[in-house]
């Protein structure tokens, strides 16, 4: 059981963080980036967001290496690995898998789906693997290892990307479908769903990259379930901004500061210590996630797709890509201001009151451990 934790703390948690700093770096920047050349009219900034975009399996495959520890020849074939990955994927016509391992030129009937993140993902980890077991073990090793690597990871994008890119295929059509259907009971679910996911050690920005790839967005346009998509896409900004927000306000008055940044601006996750001893902290921005999500479905119609879906107020990514992909209104500028910052602060806010005042939070349930640290200090220092 030790060793079933352990590998699944490498790869699902270590290695899946990784490949979310990859996509930070790469798919995530160059959203930024292309959305302040649109609004600034700066066409260089949109040609430099395209370079980024593309080198998206690139950086997923070097960071999930580095952060499996693979020798540099393993980490610089990683590259073509997780190219390979991200790009592979099958032709899925009327449900099926029509032909198998393409790539988007191909001419067969039906719809192109790649494996995106999720191939690059599970190729790059079993190349990396396996690699890892001949990196400098013979004298040629910089012939060896990269061919391995690159062979090895070429077998395993082509054996899985297809099956990956059809599971992706029916979870985007899945959430597109029912979020058309039932919105408001979707924008309670995805909402709270993604939201408790930034907060857990997984990475909320890669499964948002996962399920809200472009490639998802085709299907759904081609399904005429574009509108629930991209709402489904804004919910899960809404609820991974509701976290973040509402443990950063409820925790003020223990952290000051230092934890409103580290917790709006950066991630709820510091948060997970004190979730383990005190589950019950985690009800107010929880509640806060499930309340504005229906809010953005039904009545604000924030959209957003891709991996700013799963980044919440981190950078303020949530709320760019909200703006990247909503059409600039009134109505879009005050949902966003309201569901992503203002509601959320104030339901955690009212929520953690009540809930110091009937005992089930107590006075340093939500400090974090270098808000401690002073006091510690202090203490000592007072003691002598």
């Amino acid at each position: 059981m030790t060793k079933v934790k352990e590998y699944l703390n490498k790869y699902f948690v270590t290695a899946m963080g990784a490949m979310a700093q990859g996509l930070f770096a790469t798919l995530l920047i160059g959203t930024i980036i292309k959305t302040i050349g649109q609004y600034t009219g700066l066409d260089f900034l949109v040609s430099v967001a395209s370079f980024a975009s593309g080198a998206t399996g690139m950086a997923i495959g070097v960071a999930i290496a580095i952060s499996l520890k693979a020798d540099m020849l393993v980490v610089l074939s990683s590259a073509v690995v997780g190219s390979m990955g991200n790009a592979i994927g099958a032709v899925i016509n009327s449900g099926l898998i029509s032909e198998w391992a393409v790539s988007s030129k191909t001419g067969a009937e039906g719809v192109f789906y790649s494996a995106g993140p999720a191939g690059a993902f599970f190729a790059v980890i079993i190349a990396c693997e396996v690699a890892k077991l001949v990196s400098k073990k013979t004298k040629v090793d910089i012939l060896v290892t990269p061919i391995v690597t690159i062979l090895v990871g070429f077998v395993a994008s082509w054996l899985l990307c297809p099956l990956v890119s059809y599971v992706m295929y029916y979870l985007g059509i899945f959430i597109a479908n029912a979020t058309t259907l039932q919105p408001f009971l979707m924008g309670i679910i995805v909402a709270t769903v993604v939201g408790v996911i930034l907060t857990l050690p997984i990475s909320s920005a890669a499964i948002c990259a996962m399920i809200f790839s472009p490639t998802a967005l085709e299907v759904a346009i081609s399904n005429g379930t574009e509108q629930g998509f991209m709402l489904a896409g804004g919910a899960a900004v809404v609820g991974c901004c509701a976290q973040m927000i509402g443990f950063a306000i409820m925790s003020y008055k223990e952290n000051g500061v230092g934890g409103l940044v580290s917790q709006g601006l950066g991630t709820s996750m510091l948060q997970m210590g004190n979730i383990c001893k005190n589950p019950r902290i985690w009800i107010p921005p929880t509640v806060a996630g499930a309340i504005c999500g229906p809010l953005s479905t039904m009545i604000f119609k924030l959209k957003c797709q891709g991996v700013s879906a799963g980044m919440g107020t981190c950078g303020l990514v949530g709320p760019i890509g909200v703006i990247a992909d909503t059409p600039s209104s009134v109505t879009m500028w005050s949902g966003l201001i309201l569901l992503c910052f203002i509601l959320p602060g104030l339901i955690s806010w009212l929520l953690g009151k009540l809930f110091y005042k009937i005992g089930w939070i107590k006075p340093g349930d939500l400090t974090l451990d270098d808000a401690k640290l002073p006091k510690i200090k202090k203490e000592a220092k007072k003691n002598g």
